[in-house]
């Protein structure tokens, strides 16, 4: 999360990658790699500590950057001609080129010609040699300084109306790729305002308004209809329905209850109602979204490092390569010099490799922001990627595939404690743990009216895998599968037989034990998550045809629930560690696996799989941390859409590369041969900028499989 103390600038005409390198170096001179971060696609630069704003606002600016604090633009409105000033310019500089190029052709001579063409190129390209000198001065040479050498080179052998060509078509292209990149800012920027400002907290027997910085968690929020929640918390009186969509992703607005949880960004639709805070501002589901959405943002597909590590070679080399055109002809064959030095001038323009660098990072955006809109998050667009190439499936059972909301069956006592006794030790137990069966055993006994407030647990135990343990009254008790029975030394034929019996009904059985006695056996059936055999279904139908269950229960209740699902491939009664040796076994069969999983005994897996998803209302916070994907909403069925995502973006990132690479290709032979004009090279290269721009931002409204 941000310090409190960071601040934060918003970077205006930074549009590619080498552009985004000579920000970057720039701050590495004034604060230090360390103290500061910039998001290339929010344009946002956060500083870690305190800095003059001048300073930040002055390096910048002999950078060719324009920068305001964040404060700024809070407190005033850009004006009209701030807000579009690029395309007065570009189309001033139009004008004066378009005049230029007809005073040529009518004969009205060189003095007014080239007053109106060198017009046109000051007008559409200060700003671009403004950029130059300040990537020259970082050591960097950009889109920006090839485009300035071509133009100075152009005037430099009398091609002036060339030169203002390259100038208004470069203009126009930058300004084309701003308006189009700043929709995808716009849709980030609208997953990350859905805070409000203020928090009406009952103190004292009144309401009062403060911000929501300063509730801590205990205190009472009210919340009326219409108004945004703006912390977490828990309903304590009143009840209504709350549009989360910003959350979770969920279309319908869903009903809250006292009990029921409610997250910062919500908008409460109808009733009124109060709830406890649970969690700071800082720390709520809605903060913890915007930090992994911004740190997603900065986290780079590998099929972009790779890109940016073609682009750094490429690069110099095309330079090499015009230097070698311009001088070897001339040199050693006596070929007129102006004819290659212009070979050479185009050759710089496809030097510049903006429509390479920027093909994955748009369109990695464009899909990471549609996934957030939808319900999904997904941390980093090395994980997106890594979706687009899963070949198999592994799906925790319990609060994945079941809904983790059990109902207690059948209570079975087998010595001459009573089942109200069985309930009450049981419950005693499970109430610290965080199983999703624990919650049904809860429930029973409180159905029954089992009563175990006066029983002490001490010395509690979570076995991972097994089940729970403590201290009750100075005696030890263990609860939990038959394994752990078994384990334990408190099982007996006629337990194993009744766990066999409930496990043929497709039951979940627990044994409680006391020392080395055995004292009853629980049957618990979770119902199947109404998504489930859908999602299976629809996975099946994208391809994905390895698809097994792992889980820490029974061998028969697992195989059952498989079964009724279409799932083949069931690994039962694991322990968090076999679940990773099993993850393995299935990387080594089938490459590239995910895994879906939402408790701590998943967490293990989900670190080891290629990709971790984690169910996000169910899930623990371990499994949430280490999971890479995280589903809001807990909605299965939001699966197919997440891989055929992952699948679509893949799809356009390699379009995207062959198009920059094709057209590069082909115009470095255009060029070296004589075929290439420079307005042909600069409108070939904008051209292929502003497609796989608009072909990277298809991503955006993709809507396969919802």
């Amino acid at each position: 999360m941000r310090s409190s103390h960071a601040q934060v600038f918003f970077v205006s005409g930074v549009c590619c990658s080498t552009e985004e390198t000579v920000v970057r170096k720039t701050m590495d001179a004034l604060v230090g790699p360390r103290m500061y971060r910039f998001n290339p696609v929010t344009c946002e630069l956060t500083i870690d500590g305190a800095v003059e704003d001048e300073r930040v606002l002055r390096g910048l600016r002999l950078a060719g950057f324009n920068a305001r604090n964040r404060r700024e633009l809070k407190e005033e409105e850009p004006s009209f001609l701030v807000r579009h000033a690029d395309a007065l310019w570009t189309g001033s500089a139009a004008l004066l080129a378009l005049f230029g190029i007809l005073a040529e052709r009518v004969g009205a001579g060189d003095l007014v010609s080239h007053v109106l063409l060198l017009g046109a190129i000051a007008t559409g390209g200060w700003r671009i040699a403004r950029k130059a000198l300040g990537a020259l001065r970082a050591r960097t040479f950009d889109m920006n300084v090839l485009m300035t050498i071509a133009v100075l080179g152009a005037l430099a052998i009398g091609k002036w109306s060339e030169g203002a060509a390259v100038i208004v078509l470069f203009s126009v292209a930058l300004m084309l790729e701003s308006y189009s990149t700043l929709r995808t800012r716009r849709a980030i920027r609208s997953l990350m305002a859905v805070s409000p400002s203020q928090a009406s907290v009952l103190r004292h027997g009144r309401e009062v308004l403060v911000p929501p910085a300063e509730v801590a968690p205990g205190e009472t929020l009210v919340i009326r209809p219409g108004e945004r929640v703006s912390l977490d918390g828990v309903v304590t009186s009143g009840g209504s329905h709350m549009n989360q969509s910003a959350i979770t992703g969920e279309s319908s607005p869903v009903r809250k209850s006292p009990g029921d949880t409610v997250f910062a960004g919500s908008i409460n639709e109808r009733g009124a109602l109060q709830m406890r805070v649970t969690a700071r501002y800082e720390e709520t589901t809605l903060a913890r979204i915007v930090h992994m959405v911004e740190e997603a943002q900065n986290s780079r597909a590998p099929v972009q490092g790779s890109v940016d590590r073609f682009a750094r070679v490429y690069t110099p080399a095309v330079l090499g390569l015009a230097v070698l055109v311009a001088v070897l002809p001339p040199l050693f064959t006596g070929a007129p010099f102006a004819e290659w030095f212009y070979r050479a001038l185009v050759l710089l323009v496809i030097a510049c490799p903006c429509a390479l660098v920027i093909s994955t990072p748009v369109t990695v955006v464009s899909a990471l922001t549609n996934a957030a809109r939808c319900g999904i998050l997904i941390k980093g667009g090395k994980h997106l990627e890594t979706v687009g190439t899963v070949t198999a499936v592994a799906f925790d059972k319990t609060g994945t595939l079941t809904e983790g909301r059990a109902r207690v069956t059948d209570v079975i006592p087998v010595n001459t404690m009573k089942r109200g006794e069985v309930l009450a030790i049981v419950s005693a137990l499970e109430e610290q743990s965080e199983h999703p069966l624990a919650g049904a055993v809860v429930a029973e006994a409180l159905r029954q009216d089992a009563r175990w407030s006066h029983l002490h647990v001490e010395h509690f135990e979570a076995i991972p895998g097994r089940g729970v343990g403590g201290v009750i009254a100075g005696v030890q008790y263990r609860l939990g599968n038959h394994e752990l029975a078994e384990e334990e030394g408190y099982t007996s034929p006629e337990v194993g037989e009744y766990v066999r019996q409930l496990s043929a009904e497709g039951k979940t059985a627990i044994v409680l034990g006391r020392g080395r006695e055995p004292l009853a056996v629980v049957g618990l059936r979770d119902g199947i998550r109404p998504q489930s055999r859908g999602t299976i279904g629809a996975l099946g139908g994208l391809g994905l045809r390895h698809i097994s269950m792992l889980t820490g229960d029974q061998e028969r209740p697992a195989r059952h629930l498989a079964a009724d699902l279409g799932i083949e491939e069931v690994h039962a009664g694991l322990l968090p560690g076999q679940k990773v040796t099993v993850i393995a076994d299935l990387q080594r069969r089938h490459g590239s696996v995910a895994m879906v999983g939402d408790g701590i005994n998943d967490a293990p897996a989900l670190a080891a799989a290629s990709v971790g998803i984690a169910m996000g209302v169910s899930g623990t916070d371990a499994a949430l941390e280490t999971s890479d994907i995280v589903l809001m909403s807990d909605d299965l069925g939001k699966l197919p859409f997440l891989f055929a995502l992952g699948r679509k973006t893949m799809r356009i990132i390699r379009e995207n590369i062959a198009v920059a690479l094709g057209l590069k290709i082909l115009f470095l032979l255009l060029s070296v041969s004589g075929h290439a004009t420079l307005w042909m090279a600069v409108l070939a290269d904008d051209g292929a900028a502003l497609l796989v721009i608009f072909n990277g931002l298809r991503a955006l409204s993709f809507k396969d499989h919802i």
